[in-house]
């Protein structure tokens, strides 16, 4: 903060029958911070007074107000009242002989004419009955509004994402159960509708090798984990041998040319573990144990065998549906090729999806007004997906069209008021109209978005929170993230993200001017007013009135006249 003249050197004399003199001048008060600063859009100040002994008469009554005021206005603040020590009242009692040091507590709303103000306290005073009027005393000046420029910076909104992916990896599973010590295929189960599913699925990626790509066809059999391991051993492979052969028999009868892998499991212990936990046997806890306790094949049954009570229901439910063959097919699902969703669009977008719809709008497209075209189109063939009037509104947001976004986004909250991207984008504009109690809100309910810790960033600066802003903004190269780092007093930060900023605007300009005054260095000062007003000659007002430039005052003036 700049050092300033606090207070106009004028005195004030009070003639009051207690005292012979009460005089008060600018070197009675203190007002911390000066100038006075914007933080969340307040401006709040402490003001100490110091009152000498013998300078509040013992029945005297003084009540100080502080005051900005500005041009076209003023606004008072909370007043405090101090009296005599031989007046009964709720004042603050100063001793005649002693006086005493005494704070304030003071606090506006800001509003912009404040930039260029002066703080002045107003008196009333009496002694006795005699009331006693006194010209109001001017003790600071100026409001540090910085963060201010926050409204003029374009923080990014939140764009909803499309789930669009052109290739898709599938698969299609079929079981082939096996009788108790049995390898031989029945028709009950060659012919189910798993199987049947199965062959359909290996047909299509056959017929449509454009839009369906085989990865791998596989067999995997398995014998019950009960009776002997040599045995199951070559049960096991019997199974895969014959669901093998049946496999290739149905890729013949398709034309389809395509190896299959196989491989056999003697004892399907995991199968097994996996369905006593999904069971609901009465000892399945205990059952468990024992799987983890014993490793032997042989160990484990004879266990499991002891618990009569529940052996039974394990024979008749589990082990049937571990005699089994299981048949993989894996393969991929082709989606249009970006070339060919831009001619869809162009010849019928009707017969897009609504998830090539937004993609095309979110990543084909980079124009604005291109942009404009899909999403519009999207909310006319899907007007039940919100994503569509979100996104156009967050072009409406980067574009400065508050109104419009605000009319896009009340319609896709009317669809989905709890999506993180319409939130976020609330929450910009409710920063944009100064409605931080309402952004927070927006933003409780923002995570998830994509932009969440750039508007959250922004959120910050607003708030008067910047080493967090800073924190939320970094690596981000926008004018918002370089307020934040001027804030914080990050300069070095500041200087290198303002150099990045890829759009450079008044705004870049403005703050590299502010940068300048905050680190000495008028070359900077003049070249980045200098630019700001070029491109926004509403700037030269703003930096006559700043208190950022009161060190430059020649060179601010001789910028903008």
């Amino acid at each position: 903060m700049k050092k300033s003249i606090l207070f106009a050197g004028m005195a004030v004399v009070l003639s009051m029958t207690s005292c012979s003199k009460l005089k008060l001048t600018a070197d009675n008060f203190k007002v911390t911070p000066t100038p006075l600063e914007e933080v969340g859009g307040q401006v709040p100040a402490t003001i100490t007074a110091n009152f000498p002994e013998k300078c509040i008469p013992k029945k005297a009554v003084v009540t100080v107000t502080p005051v900005l005021k500005y041009e076209g206005g003023e606004a008072a603040s909370e007043s405090a009242t101090f009296q005599g020590q031989k007046v009964e009242g709720n004042g603050t009692s100063v001793q005649y002989k002693v006086g005493g040091t005494y704070n304030m507590k003071a606090n506006w709303a800001y509003q912009d004419a404040m930039l260029k103000s002066d703080l002045y306290a107003r008196f009333d005073a009496k002694v006795g009955k005699k009331a006693k009027q006194l010209p109001d005393v001017k003790i600071g000046y100026g409001i540090l509004a910085t963060s201010q420029l926050l409204r003029y910076t374009t923080v990014t909104g939140a764009v909803a994402p499309d789930a669009y992916q052109r290739i898709i990896a599938q698969k299609q599973e079929a079981n082939i159960k096996f009788l108790i010590n049995q390898a031989n295929l029945r028709t009950s189960e060659t012919g189910s509708v798993s199987i049947q599913d199965l062959v359909k699925i290996l047909k299509e990626i056959n017929d449509n090798n454009e839009t369906r790509a085989l990865q791998g066809i596989e067999v995997s059999a398995y014998a019950s984990p009960d009776g002997k391991y040599d045995f199951n051993e070559k049960l096991a492979e019997k199974r895969q041998d014959v669901s093998d052969k049946f496999l290739k028999g149905q890729l013949k009868k398709i034309g389809m040319k395509a190896d299959v892998n196989t491989k056999y499991t003697a004892e399907d212990w995991d199968g097994f573990q996996q369905l006593i936990s999904q069971s609901n046997l009465q000892d399945k806890e205990v059952i468990l144990r024992v799987l983890s306790m014993y490793q032997d094949p042989e160990e484990r049954e004879q266990q499991i065998r002891n618990m009569s009570s529940v052996y039974t229901e394990i024979a008749d439910g589990i082990l049937p549906e571990l005699r089994r063959a299981r048949l993989l097919v894996n393969y991929d699902v082709i989606g249009r090729s970006d070339e060919q969703i831009i001619a869809q669009f162009n010849e019928d977008p009707n017969k897009l999806s609504v998830e090539e719809m937004l993609y095309g709008g979110n990543r084909l497209m980079t124009d604005p007004a291109q942009k404009t075209a899909w999403y519009a189109k999207t909310q006319e063939i899907y007007p039940s997906d919100y994503r569509a009037f979100n996104n156009q509104a967050q072009l409406a947001i980067m574009s400065g069209d508050n109104q419009q976004a605000e009319a896009y986004l009340n319609k896709a909250a009317a669809i989905n008021a709890n999506a993180p991207e319409v939130n976020a984008n609330k929450a910009i504009l409710a920063m944009k109209s100064g409605d931080i109690a309402a952004a927070e809100q927006y933003m409780g309910k923002a995570s998830g978005a994509d932009s969440y810790q750039e508007v959250q960033g922004a959120l910050n600066i607003a708030k008067g929170n910047y080493a967090q802003a800073d924190r939320n903004l970094a690596g981000v190269n926008t004018n918002s993230a370089a307020l934040a780092q001027i804030q914080a007093k990050n300069y070095v930060a500041a200087r290198n993200t303002l150099a990045n900023v890829k759009d450079q605007s008044a705004v870049t300009s403005y703050l590299k001017a502010v940068l300048g005054a905050r680190t000495n260095d008028s070359a900077a000062v003049a070249n980045g007013l200098k630019e700001a007003i070029a491109k926004d000659p509403s700037f030269a007002k703003r930096a006559l009135n700043d208190v950022e430039f009161a060190n430059y005052a020649n060179v601010v003036e001789s910028v903008c006249k």
